[in-house]
């Protein structure tokens, strides 16, 4: 089961993430918490890790909506964008993909969110791979 959207770049990771961030502002999504794995993981195992960092993105008119809907969606919310760098040294983006993720809620008031907020994503990651959609 894919339960992800995604793109594969060139460049350097913080570039990358720097893009990310600018490109999910421009649709509406705020940034509420950036995760980096990579140093997490070395401050408390000790452990080596790629670098990989996770972006909590909220929308506040579509989290608002949804919540309206159903209020448990809280527990899947923010939406996770991760940026990773693959084993062939690409920067991979890569968005949580909302209509599998609503469909866990089981409600049908909450399709027209998940489109709107992967409509917005797949313009985001046009944006990072330089193949942005009108």
């Amino acid at each position: 089961m894919n339960y992800t959207i995604q793109t594969a770049v060139t460049g350097e990771f913080d570039d990358v993430v720097d893009t990310t961030i600018a490109a999910l502002e421009d649709e509406g999504f705020g940034v509420l918490c950036d995760i980096d794995i990579q140093a997490t993981l070395k401050e408390k195992l000790g452990e080596e890790f790629r670098q990989y960092r996770i972006l909590g993105a909220c929308n506040p008119p579509l989290a608002y909506d949804g919540l309206i809907e159903e209020i448990e969606l809280g527990a899947l919310l923010p939406c996770n964008v991760i940026v990773y760098e693959n084993d062939d040294g690409d920067i991979v983006v890569s968005a949580v993909d909302p209509e599998q993720l609503v469909g866990i809620a089981d409600n049908d008031a909450l399709d027209s969110i998940a489109t709107e907020v992967t409509e917005r994503f797949e313009r985001v990651l046009a944006a990072v791979d330089g193949t942005e959609v009108v």
